[in-house]
C-alpha cells in the first residue's frame, strides 16, 4: 500500500472514530432521587429488620411495619451506597434482622412500600444518615455539597 493510500486510509478511519463518539450519548448509571421519590411526601416508619441487602448502587433495609390494623406491611427503604454507609461507621453488624428501627424518609411516587431513607434510628437512640444528598438532604451530615 502507498504512503498516500495509507494516510488516507488512517483519516478515514479518525473521521469514523470521531463521529462515532460524537453520535454516542453516555447513558447515566444512576437513577435520580426525583425520579423515584416524591421530596413533598415524607413519611415515618418504625419497623422490625427483616434483611439488609449491600448491593451496589444503593443498600436496601427491608422492614416489617405494623398498621393500626394490626395488619403487617413489608417496606423496601433505599440507603447510600454501601460504600458510604460504611465510611460514616454503619457496617453489616450494625443492624441485623430482629432489631426495631424507626426511619425518616420520602414516598416512592408510584404508592409502592418503598421510601428513600433519610435518617435511621437504632433502639439506643443513636441516629445514622441514610442520605445521599437529594430529597431534601442537603445540610445533613454526610451529605453531598
Amino acid at each position: 500500500m502507498t504512503t498516500t493510500k495509507a494516510r488516507r486510509l488512517e483519516g478515514l478511519a479518525l473521521l469514523a472514530a470521531i463521529l462515532f463518539m460524537c453520535a454516542v450519548r453516555p447513558v447515566p448509571a444512576h437513577h435520580a432521587f426525583a425520579a423515584e421519590f416524591d421530596a413533598a411526601k415524607p413519611l415515618k416508619l418504625r419497623g422490625i429488620v427483616t434483611k439488609v441487602e449491600w448491593i451496589n448502587p444503593h443498600a436496601w433495609i427491608h422492614i416489617d411495619v405494623k398498621k393500626p390494623d394490626g395488619s403487617t406491611e413489608e417496606w423496601m427503604v433505599e440507603a447510600g451506597t454501601p460504600n458510604t454507609l460504611l465510611r460514616r461507621g454503619f457496617t453489616k453488624a450494625s443492624l441485623q434482622p430482629g432489631t426495631v428501627i424507626k426511619v425518616d424518609g420520602y414516598q416512592s411516587k408510584d404508592g409502592a412500600l418503598r421510601a428513600n431513607g433519610r435518617d435511621l434510628t437504632l433502639p439506643d437512640g443513636r441516629t445514622l444518615f441514610l442520605g445521599n444528598g437529594e430529597g431534601g438532604t442537603e445540610g445533613a451530615p454526610g451529605a453531598k455539597k
